[in-house]
């Protein structure tokens, strides 16, 4: 695997570290910052909302460091699909890499279904006479595009990613200098009483929506993990693509927060008659240099917001064809497109899903939908995942790990405190949407599935118990030395 010629008929290695940085930073730097804002400052009640994207950063990067070591260890098409199976396969057969599969149908799709929803909510600035109707067919409209700009070869597609990451940086730097030229310290600056009163209840009620909201906004730092069979040199390309993309995104990040909290009164953010609530570029750019500037920065964020939606499926896509290679789910995902090489079912499936997702969306709260995505894959993927790195350490000590941990096991602590402080407080921040019991319910109807599937495979519990070491007896490629960045 790592760095090896791939199987007959399977994936091609061709996507390099720019590209695979790029693929990274079009889905994490998508739509997300544009429209979260807002919510981020309600979540705080003021400008300190910058804290929830300094903590989403470092919950990023700590977790990043978790998808570094596992992806350039096991570099195959699923990302975490792959690493849970290793892991877990001892105990437990093949059920967590079934949940994950089972859970990860829903919430990709759903959270490139968000993205979907910025779109049009920033289309509305440029057409603010679109009613709730026509607004939902562009979306439905935008999803059948990407769909079908992803039917095609991965080298075609590493091209395209490019030219969509460009556009994605001329938007988020042009935002971020005309911010600069009327940029107000006192707007940013200005903290209203008891914003940083730790010990209030309140506070760290805000944090936690603030660092869901945050994490939100990085999520995609691990989308190349999920493409890890068609990476050029996997061990060293993987760690740098993940670790360059959240610190790059970070910096943007700040700088976009900073500077849009210097120029728009946050109580305008609040409001949701106001144009700041729903398209708080736009109201940057229009109130800076103007409308004509603005309506055409606005073009530029449609174009980055396509590009994360497209990114996500991407790599999404991915992750039902290797579990079904594995006979961990339905067969049919299994089946690659005769010439370009892309699962097909996949692809399509998750397509439908975020149509469904983008309608959903457009008729309940964004925060809200955000909040329930982010609970469902807390439990089967970010939580399972660090115990699961941990895991292999014990279980295959002689795997060959191009690139370890920095720090280990700091940066592992870190991550988990931050996803179970996201989960322990996801119902205070969704009174009467129930988000914990909503994700309990889909994980146990997924081992629901998965004993009426082992049933029927004749696998673990109703047979014996497989497991399976590819990786740890696969050869390191020639070239692998330690990967950092």
């Amino acid at each position: 695997m790592s760095g090896s010629p791939p199987p007959s008929g399977g994936f091609v290695r061709r996507v390099g570290l720019f590209q695979a940085t790029a693929i990274n930073m079009s889905q994490m730097c998508g739509i997300g910052p544009f429209v979260t804002i807002p919510l981020m400052v309600a979540a705080f009640g003021g400008p300190q909302a910058v804290i929830g994207f300094v903590a989403g950063a470092l919950l990023a990067l700590a977790d990043g460091l978790v998808w570094a070591e596992l992806g350039a260890s096991m570099p195959g098409s699923g990302g975490s699909y792959v690493y849970l199976r290793q892991a877990f396969q001892y105990r437990t057969g093949r059920l967590m890499p079934f949940l994950f599969v089972w859970t990860a149908m829903l919430f990709i799709p759903l959270i490139m279904s968000t993205g979907v929803v910025g779109f049009v909510q920033y289309l509305g600035y440029l057409a603010p006479g679109m009613g709730q109707t026509t607004g939902d067919l562009v979306g439905l409209c935008i999803v059948a595009l990407v769909v079908l700009l992803l039917w095609r070869g991965i080298e075609h597609i590493a091209r395209i990613t490019a030219v969509m990451w460009a556009v994605m940086i001329i938007s988020v730097v042009l935002v971020i200098l005309a911010a600069a030229t009327d940029f107000s310290a006192h707007l940013a600056f200005t903290y209203p009483a008891h914003a940083f009163e730790l010990t209030s209840s309140h506070f760290w009620i805000g944090f936690a929506a603030g660092l869901t909201i945050g994490i939100y906004d990085y999520l995609g730092y691990n989308t190349t993990a999920y493409m890890g069979a068609e990476i050029k040199d996997p061990g060293r390309v993987l760690p740098r693509s993940i670790v360059f993309s959240i610190l790059g995104i970070m910096a943007i990040y700040l700088l976009l927060q900073i500077g849009t909290l210097g120029v728009i009164d946050w109580h305008r953010m609040t409001d949701p008659s106001d144009i700041a609530s729903t398209s708080v570029a736009s109201a940057v750019l229009e109130k800076t240099w103007g409308k004509g500037a603005a309506d055409t920065v606005t073009v530029l964020i449609l174009v980055t917001a396509f590009a994360s939606v497209f990114t996500g499926l991407l790599g999404g896509s991915r992750v039902p064809y290797d579990a079904a290679r594995d006979g961990v789910f339905f067969r049919p995902y299994a089946k690659l497109h005769p010439k370009h090489r892309f699962p097909m079912l996949g692809l399509a499936t998750m397509g439908v899903v975020s149509a469904i997702g983008f309608l959903i969306g457009r008729h309940t709260d964004l925060a809200t939908l955000i909040q329930l995505l982010t609970t469902v894959m807390v439990i089967v993927q970010a939580l399972a995942q660090v115990v699961a790195l941990s895991v292999l350490r014990k279980r295959q000590p002689d795997l060959h790990r191009p690139y370890r941990m920095w720090l280990y096991p700091v940066p592992s602590f870190v991550a988990l405190a931050g996803w179970l402080t996201i989960y322990g407080y996801a119902d205070k921040n969704s009174p009467g949407r129930h988000p914990i019991e909503w994700s309990l319910a889909w994980v146990a109807l997924g081992c629901v599935a998965f004993v009426v599937w082992a049933r029927l495979e004749k696998v673990w519990p109703f047979g014996p118990k497989e497991t399976s070491e590819e990786y740890l007896a696969a050869p390191a490629a020639p070239d692998a030395e330690p990967a950092g960045a």
